[in-house]
């Protein structure tokens, strides 16, 4: 049994059971990974996956045992690259961060630009997703830290900080009936076609709620997961939008206009979320109290040895 092997089931399970994808994304050949991988089965003396031919098509229960397993060996043995990393140069490295559209373009550039002053020898590398997708891009190890507002707090694998809250508004093209309205009201909201959030986001659920609450059905014509699609799509007149405050800018976004909404949907809290016993780099407390200043690093410590979630702000 050695490292090799466990990154290839590893990968492979990632990777969907596609053997190909896998191989690819470990810079080997396809032979070769599932050399390896009958190789681990026989010394384990289980069969890790089930074959169709020389397909994968499922995880057996004792596969399903190993490969948590062997994410808890391979986290730990980055744990180990990270401590070595930490103390035999401080100041230089890597920080990946997954996050979702709206808080890499509106919520993050700030962050970034600063946290790249202080520390001009660490790559930074921003994947987005929806929230589910960053969430698990942090438990496959591909990402450091993920920062959404949706779905973190579902994963029990993660640890989440909660680091600010926030709500929605209305956007509607200069004019629009709707942006005279005062005081705004769902009725009147709900009377125009609608552009929103994808359902990916379970911030949908909160837009859902409010109109469901009044017996009202919105009416929602078009959704999507990027903030800048939902204003490009009511610019054109298709609909009203319902999208986070945080992406309206009054300089860029001169052709629509923006009625605050917070009154009328709960608030959402986005969070970081950490993978459970994770070692971090001092550079990676830095920029998470960058972008929440109230997570020091004897918060964020605290969090982490409790193993806990906090619930809220």
């Amino acid at each position: 049994m050695n490292l090799q092997q466990l990154r290839y089931v590893h990968e492979v399970a990632r990777h969907g059971l596609n053997v190909s994808e896998a191989a690819e994304a470990l810079f080997t050949s396809q032979p070769g990974v599932s050399k390896q991988i009958r190789q681990l089965e026989a010394e384990l003396g289980v069969d890790i996956f089930v074959r169709h031919g020389k397909r994968l098509v499922e995880i057996t229960a004792p596969g399903r045992a190993v490969l948590e397993i062997v994410g808890r060996i391979l986290r730990d043995m980055e744990n180990l690259r990270q401590v070595g990393e930490e103390f035999s140069n401080e100041a230089a490295g890597r920080l990946s961060i997954a996050t979702t559209h709206t808080q890499a373009r509106y919520a993050l550039p700030r962050v970034v630009r600063d946290f790249m002053q202080r520390y001009p020898q660490v790559k930074l590398e921003l994947h987005q997703g929806n929230p589910r997708q960053v969430c698990e891009m942090v438990l496959s190890g591909e990402a450091d830290i993920a920062i959404a507002t949706e779905a973190i707090a579902e994963f029990d694998e993660l640890v989440t900080l909660p680091c600010h809250q926030w709500n929605r508004c209305i956007v509607a093209p200069l004019r629009h009936p709707i942006l005279q309205v005062s005081p705004l009201t769902l009725e009147e909201i709900a009377r125009w076609p609608i552009v929103t959030y994808d359902f990916a986001f379970t911030g949908r659920n909160l837009i859902n709620k409010a109109f469901l609450g009044r017996g009202l059905k919105p009416n929602v014509v078009l959704t999507a997961i990027d903030s800048d699609v939902i204003k490009t799509y009511v610019g054109m007149g298709l609909g009203i939008g319902i999208l986070a405050r945080m992406a309206y800018d009054p300089v860029l976004d001169k052709n629509l206009g923006m009625v605050d909404a917070a009154h009328l949907f709960e608030s959402s809290t986005t969070r970081i979320g950490i993978a459970r016993k994770a070692w971090l780099r001092g550079y990676v407390y830095a920029f998470i109290e960058l972008f929440a200043p109230q997570l020091s690093r004897r918060v964020v410590d605290a969090a982490l040895a409790g193993g806990g979630t906090d619930p809220g702000l």
